[in-house]
């Protein structure tokens, strides 16, 4: 629904649709399914072919699968609709290249390094870079601890899956080495001077925000 109501009338045009899905596998990994989506509200000529409204202009699927430390075993993308037929279509196997990326372990450098520019297909490349903090909401209170305190239930495994090793913890508590979880000083509620924090990190509230950490994953 419209988050504003507008004071000038006005007609769509194009809509762009984000979508990701995690799904927990029987051998204790995780597939990602990730896919984007522009439609336009009236015809558009494309490769000398009138794209009819309602039609999509692109789709685009990336296919993953991920281990219990984010890290990714396998990868793959799929073009069921874009402008040029046989061309947009044609990058190989560009998307193997992310194979061996961690998604919350310099991610999205990594994905412009390897498949930036003429190297890949602009929004599948585009799409990798909602993917870290999807992949993350997929997992917190399930296979990563998410526990306020020390004495809340711990969360539970899915069934075959490993607690991650050296792998990202957004535990309330921090990790095993001391630091603090690593979602603090990301954004302006987590910021280590928040009321936030204090109430629900109150081990790592500060009265001074400390220099905030990069977002960038």
């Amino acid at each position: 629904m419209p988050v504003a109501h507008p004071s000038v009338p006005r007609r769509p045009l194009h809509r762009r649709a984000l979508d990701v899905q995690v799904f927990a596998r029987d051998d204790g990994l995780f597939d990602v399914e990730a896919s984007l989506t522009d439609t336009k509200t009236h015809d558009v000529p494309l490769a000398g072919v009138p794209r009819k409204a309602g039609q999509p202009i692109h789709e685009m699927h990336l296919h993953l699968t991920v281990d219990a430390t984010l890290t990714i075993t396998a990868a793959r993308s799929e073009t069921l609709w874009m402008p040029y037929p046989g061309a947009c279509d044609h990058h190989g196997n560009a998307y193997a290249r992310l194979i061996g990326l961690n998604l919350m372990k310099g991610f999205r450098q990594a994905v412009g390094e390897r498949l930036g520019g003429t190297r890949g297909c602009t929004h599948v490349t585009e799409l990798c870079q909602i993917l870290p903090t999807a992949v993350i909401q997929a997992m917190a209170g399930s296979v990563i601890d998410t526990r306020e305190s020390p004495h809340a239930p711990s969360a539970l495994p899915l069934e075959g899956a490993e607690t991650p090793r050296g792998g990202p913890s957004p535990s309330r508590e921090g990790d095993a080495a001391g630091n603090p979880p690593f979602q603090l000083d990301r954004c302006h509620a987590l910021r280590r001077d928040s009321v936030t924090v204090a109430k629900f990190y109150p081990r790592w509230h500060q009265q001074t925000a400390a220099q905030p950490a990069t977002s960038e994953s």
